[in-house]
């Protein structure tokens, strides 16, 4: 798996609201529903989802950094 920070496209650093800020953005552009002729789109939403799922739980976000 990539990095979870890459995967959203934020820094280390960066405040839970930034975090669900780049995820919205990314769902909403690569959810499957929008895109029905790309088959990439389905994986792509489920890694998006992952890192943003790993990047707001403090706990998990403290054992993977």
């Amino acid at each position: 798996m990539r990095s979870p920070y890459a995967v959203l496209g934020v820094k280390k650093s960066a405040e839970p609201a930034t975090i669900k800020s780049a995820y919205r953005t990314l769902a909403k552009s690569w959810h499957p529903d929008q895109n029905h002729n790309n088959p990439e789109a389905g994986s792509k939403f489920a890694e998006i989802t992952r890192a943003y799922q790993l990047l707001i739980n403090p706990d998990l976000r403290q054992r993977f950094d």
